[in-house]
């Protein structure tokens, strides 16, 4: 069957740029599954695709004009009721054979097979593959229908302008056009209300020509870059983008600021990128450069150039959509733009630090946090509390006080003018205020980074205030919206319980910190007062979780996490340790005997009522049981040496030489016993055993 190359595209008016890459790459994707789906292209078939500001597309290598004919078998209802007692159709199957275009003479050629318990009676047909004016035309209506759309538009085609009301079309944007190509040829398909065709629009103000007319599928993207001075492909816009700003920047010795987001963002906003050097005034580098960089990020879609030492310089880049002779114009234009931006970052900065952080904390009673946790005064008070709590068991006064008063100060940046145009700088900007307040380096510092870890990845508190500040507000937060009961659902997290779950595991493991989870969480209640319940086995079980998943995302099998968090350990920074531990026993050729025989341990001892894990040696009957008591007596100290020591890997090494009286104890002692003190004195062994076996880890989560 002879194929030919697909190609379809939509033009609309100006898509959102932050949802453009996703956008693409959907319609793209749902279009050539349908077609795949109906035997049009191959499961293997190539699919490129476009999207620009005003364009969504794609290619589609080796479409047929026809899927091949498909044998279907259709079951058409059970035998008991498509047949009589003679062996005669029913008025009920013929009418059902009517239906699928078949008279009674289709009846002997049905055929039966079991269908659950009962036998059916089934119709086999060759099904007409479906042409490629049906198969795309269907294709077309599903793809627009499951695109992610942000926000839906509504509009009137314009031939019915005159007619409110009347044929009303729904999509992410107005489309003014549509081209499906198949090869040379226009398949003649519709979709909101536009006929395809083989022409579309390059660049607003560039384009050569106006329609471009595209003649063949495999031509598409040259011609419209030839003809439309259009790029019409996201990422091979965005790496020009990148080239250009890398190229630009290194002329004058800096480097871009790193922004994925915002080159995403910025390639869905241009057709034809043209990068621009720009500068501002150099009296604007006093304000934090923070302040300006995310003014000019945030609000102009700039790049801000940093020097060899990650300082901000007065000039920026801009990415335009026109590539003018002569580009003073734009260049002026952006500078002109930027200029009262920083200047009202400059006057934010200046008005806030004529009051001190210090005079802002009674403000802090007058902001709402939640309406079952009080204001944020009330916050900054338990974070206070948790915060000294933390600071007296990690390094007594000297470390308690300054955190404290961190604690104190470290929303009241949420107070000042330039936290409120900027939110994003909270923290950041009261680092800032504390240092130009005098307060010392330490307490600045942990206001500056009480906030940390943001995100996956980010840098942790720098010094141990910072450390106790970022635990005691994360733990606030965690044991105030558990104890209220406001837990995360689903995908649904607006408080990040999740994030600052894995903030705290990062601190408590990264940093080894000697505190224990269950004394941090009955710890931090007492803050709280009446106004919550006490949520902490629930919260524990949050944690634990959160730090499973992150465990098993760093590389840990799925059985070597479920052994180590099966003890619940309370020190997380120890848990490393345990499971290199464990991977390097599970290693060892011993292992799955061992794992195997505790799990076994296991199951006994869940049968038996309280077991004491104590051994009479004269009640030792048989030569297996004896031998495994000896070894134990040698083995089990030298464990728990090495255990207490910390070098959990050696401690569990060391239980290998069990094997063979384990594996012997097994084979020829019998375990409940008639006489009741003999059988306990076997329990009382393996419990013995069960215990010394288990302090690293949960072994038996290791048997297959």
């Amino acid at each position: 069957m002879s194929t030919q190359n697909l190609l379809v595209e939509l033009l609309v008016e100006e898509l959102p740029p932050k949802a453009l890459r996703n956008l693409g790459r959907a319609f793209a994707a749902a279009l050539a599954d349908s077609l795949k789906a109906q035997g049009l292209a191959s499961p293997d078939a190539v699919v490129t695709d476009y999207a620009s500001p005003r364009r969504l597309g794609v290619h589609i290598a080796a479409v047929a004009a026809q899927a091949a004919d498909k044998a279907v078998s259709q079951k058409l209802m059970p035998v008991a009721v498509g047949l009589d007692g003679s062996g005669n159709a029913t008025p009920a199957l013929l009418k059902k054979l009517q239906s699928l275009g078949a008279d009674a003479s289709a009846v002997s050629g049905l055929h039966k097979r079991m269908d659950g318990k009962a036998e059916a009676l089934f119709f086999d047909s060759m099904v007409r593959g479906a042409s490629l004016l049906e198969g795309l035309q269907k294709a077309l209506a599903e793809a627009i229908a499951k695109l992610p759309i942000p926000k839906v538009m509504q509009y009137q085609l314009a031939s019915d302008c005159e007619l409110p009301g009347w044929s009303t079309v729904s999509f992410v944007r107005p489309a003014h056009g549509l081209v499906a190509l198949h090869g040379g040829e226009v398949v003649p398909v519709t979709a909101l209300g536009l006929s395809a065709g083989n022409s579309t629009q390059g660049h607003r103000f560039e384009a050569r020509v106006s329609p471009v007319v595209v003649a063949h599928a495999d031509a598409y993207e040259k011609t419209l870059a030839d003809d439309g001075a259009v790029i019409a492909s996201f990422d091979r816009r965005r790496n020009e983008i990148a080239r250009q700003l890398q190229a630009a920047a290194a002329a004058l010795g800096a480097q871009p600021v790193d922004d994925d987001a915002l080159l995403d963002e910025v390639t869905g906003l241009v057709e034809r990128p043209t990068v621009m050097v720009c500068s501002f005034d150099a009296e604007f580098l006093e304000v934090p450069q923070e302040c300006l960089i995310l003014t000019m990020k945030a609000n102009q879609k700039y790049f801000p150039l940093l020097d060899a030492s990650g300082k901000l310089s007065n000039r920026f880049l801009i990415v335009s959509n026109i590539n003018p002779a002569d580009p003073g114009a734009v260049v002026g234009g952006n500078e002109r733009v930027v200029r009262p931006r920083l200047a009202d970052a400059q006057f934010f900065f200046n008005q806030d630090r004529k009051r001190t952080l210090e005079s802002r904390v009674d403000g802090l009673s007058k902001v709402v946090y939640h309406n079952q946790l009080g204001t944020q005064g009330d916050r900054m008070q338990r974070v206070c509390q948790i915060a000294s709590a933390i600071g007296i068991q990690l390094g007594g006064a000297a470390l308690a006080e300054p955190a404290s008063l961190a604690a104190r100060l470290a929303k009241t940046d949420l107070l000042t003018d330039m936290v409120g145009e900027f939110p994003e700088l909270q923290g950041t900007m009261g680092g800032y205020y504390a240092r130009h307040d005098g307060l010392s380096v330490e307490v600045a510092e942990a206001i500056e980074d009480h906030y940390k870890p943001r995100f996956a990845g980010d840098a942790l508190p720098r010094s141990d205030v910072g450390l106790v500040v970022a635990l005691a507000d994360k733990l606030e937060t965690l044991v105030g919206m558990f104890g209220i009961g406001n837990l995360p659902t689903g995908d649904k997290d607006p408080f990040a319980l999740r994030r600052h779950a894995l903030g705290v595991i990062r601190m408590l493991v990264e940093k080894d910190l000697p505190l224990t989870l269950a004394d941090l969480l009955r710890d931090a209640n007492p803050a709280f007062g009446t106004r919550i319940t006490d949520a902490t086995v629930a919260l524990a079980d949050f944690i634990y979780d959160r730090l499973s998943g992150s465990l098993r995302e760093q590389g840990y099998s799925a059985q070597e996490v479920e052994a180590v968090l099966a003890l619940r350990p309370q020190r997380l920074g120890e848990v490393p340790k345990r499971l290199l531990a464990v991977r390097a026993f599970a290693a060892l050729p011993e292992s799955p005997a061992l794992a195997a025989a505790n799990k076994r341990i296991a199951n006994i001892l869940k049968k038996a009522d309280d077991v004491d894990a104590h051994v009479s040696t004269g009640l030792l009957q048989e030569d297996a049981e004896k031998a495994l008591y000896a070894a134990m007596q040698t083995t089990l100290p030298k464990a728990q040496a090495l255990f207490d020591a910390g070098d959990y890997t050696a401690s569990l090494q060391a239980l290998a030489v069990l094997r063979v009286p384990v594996d012997a104890f097994f084979d020829g002692v019998m375990v409940n016993a008639e006489q009741l003190d003999v059988r306990l004195n076997r329990l009382g062994l393996l419990k013995t055993l069960h215990l010394a076996m288990n302090r690293v880890a949960d072994l038996s989560k290791l048997a297959a």
